[in-house]
């Protein structure tokens, strides 16, 4: 918002980014000033000496006294829609990150529509533990709180050991979350909890972990659909209209529709990608930075292409099923990453997983499921767990074990850097397994 005031546009990126991942943001993007804490001024500095920027520290007061002059408050009601309020990096997943340019009207239209479909008033507080480069914590928490009047209750990191005491400490009424987050509070709460919650807002929610938290911990679970370039959401579970395993019917400022693979509309029922158009300007990005290309080949027919699937009901309500590159295609057999993590998380001595396709010559991929092991892990358990947990189809024919699996800052695996065998690959077929 000072940004805003002064006329810039902010660049938001994590602070645990460097190397060559974070000269690429800062050159690509074109920024002239980085802003950071005075403990990380020295290595940044270091690290971006070949970039064009300059590095400074927000609690560095040497020049306060002549900067004070450019201080003003802002107010994006007063703002025009185009303006540019940030360059948003997507989260990298598949190659080198877009910069998604934020107009201003777009961060407006996202605090409106969630607090109107989540009734969020001004005696609301919202528990923010994601990293508020993201594109969630901004348009679901930020803009929410501006929107409505309420506060925003920001802890350093998720910890679901700690998640109720942050919620009770900080009188949190509901809170934002991805996917991930909700597995592992799945994970955490056997037995129903009490607390002040009352309702998330978030994407990713599995089907049974959504089922079960509903059960243990009685909040509302709005689950919407959206990313970084659509405005944060295009569809969602409100209060009028809530569909339990849906993502939620569409904003009324968004046209949204299921296409197949010539770009026809597909009828209720059928699966395709998900293809959204705004029927407001400037509600969703208006391309990526410095990359026309790349926008016009998601912008097909007019038509932003997001590479997910899904499927409407008949009433209206989108159904996801995946991304596109991250299903796995095994003897033709179509099969989702997120159905084989979920099983194998139920196992006890399973902290965590990631469900990838490996290619394989006869097969076109084979799975390989990469586990992170509790105390008392046996291998062979985990087996026999999962021939009876999961159809044949899906049975992982490799097992890879790591001490942490690759995620981005908001909890999003990196499947690209686990397709690759490693030396602790296991191929289930070269050893005994008993039947």
């Amino acid at each position: 918002f000072s940004l805003l005031a002064c006329g810039a546009v902010a660049v938001p990126v994590s602070h645990e980014l460097f190397g060559d991942s974070l000269r690429y943001i800062v050159t690509q993007s074109e920024s002239r000033l980085l802003l950071c804490e005075e403990s990380e001024r020295a290595r940044l500095a270091a690290e971006l000496q070949t970039c064009d920027v300059v590095v400074e520290a927000f609690n560095d007061e040497t020049h306060y006294v002549e900067r004070t002059g450019i201080v003003k408050s802002v107010n994006m009601l007063q703002m025009a829609d185009h303006t540019p309020a940030a360059i948003l990096y997507t989260s990298g997943t598949t190659g080198q990150p877009k910069g998604v340019v934020i107009p201003n009207r777009s961060y407006l239209a996202a605090g409106e529509k969630v607090t109107q479909a989540v009734g969020i008033t001004a005696a609301d507080r919202i528990l923010t533990f994601l990293p508020l480069h993201h594109a969630n914590p901004q348009m679901y928490s930020v803009m929410s709180a501006l929107t409505v009047g309420c506060s925003v209750a920001i802890v350093a990191r998720f910890s679901a050991s700690k998640f109720l005491q942050q919620a009770e400490r900080m009188n949190a009424t509901g809170f934002t979350y991805v996917g991930t987050v909700l597995s592992i509070l799945a994970k955490e709460w056997t037995i129903p909890v009490q607390s002040g919650l009352r309702w998330c807002i978030g994407g990713g929610a599995p089907r049974a972990v959504w089922g079960h938290l509903a059960e243990m911990l009685p909040v509302r679970i709005h689950e919407l659909y959206g990313m970084t370039e659509t405005g944060g959401l295009v569809t969602i579970n409100s209060r009028e209209r809530y569909r339990f395993g849906s993502v939620g019917a569409a904003r009324d400022d968004f046209d949204v529709a299921v296409l197949d693979s010539a770009g026809a509309m597909l009828p209720a029922g059928q699966t395709g990608e998900i293809a959204v158009r705004p029927r407001t300007p400037f509600v969703m990005t208006t391309g990526y930075y410095r990359k026309p290309d790349e926008t016009l080949a998601a912008l097909e027919n007019l038509w932003f292409h997001t590479g997910d699937l899904g499927r409407f009901d008949d009433e209206g309500f989108l159904f996801f099923a995946g991304r596109k590159k991250e299903l796995i295609r095994r003897g033709g057999e179509m099969m989702s990453p997120v159905e084989i993590e979920l099983a194998a998380l139920k196992f006890p001595c399973v902290a965590d997983c990631a469900a990838v396709g490996v290619p394989d010559d006869i097969l076109e991929e084979e799975v390989k499921l990469v586990v992170v092991c509790k105390e008392g892990f046996e291998m062979m358990e985990l087996i026999a767990y999962l021939r009876t947990s999961l159809p044949r189809h899906m049975l992982p024919r490799y097992l890879e074990f790591v001490t942490v699996i690759p995620k981005t800052p908001t909890q999003k695996v990196q499947r690209f850097k686990l397709v690759r065998n490693s030396a602790q690959t296991i191929d289930l077929k070269t050893i005994a397994v008993p039947s």
